[in-house]
């Protein structure tokens, strides 16, 4: 998988629900197939971003929180 076709969106700094309605934007202004790679230091990311991805059938690939940094993969879908 190519790196130019990964977009960063880094949602620091941001509390919920911030950080879940934009990645809903984000990922409207993205082609199928392409990965966003979302970093997030919400505590309800961790929950949040694996139900959004349920809800809109966009496929987490990846999911993980190092030091209260969350990194998430999701593929366009």
């Amino acid at each position: 998988m190519p790196d130019d076709k990964v977009q960063l969106f880094d949602a620091q700094g941001l509390s919920c629900p911030a950080p879940i309605i934009n990645l809903s934007e984000r990922m409207k202004g993205m082609n199928e197939g392409e990965l966003l790679k979302m970093l997030a230091d919400d505590a309800g990311a961790l929950e949040d971003i694996p139900a959004w991805c349920r809800r809109t059938g966009n496929p987490l690939l990846t999911i993980e929180e190092k030091d209260g940094l969350i990194t998430a993969l999701i593929r366009k879908r």
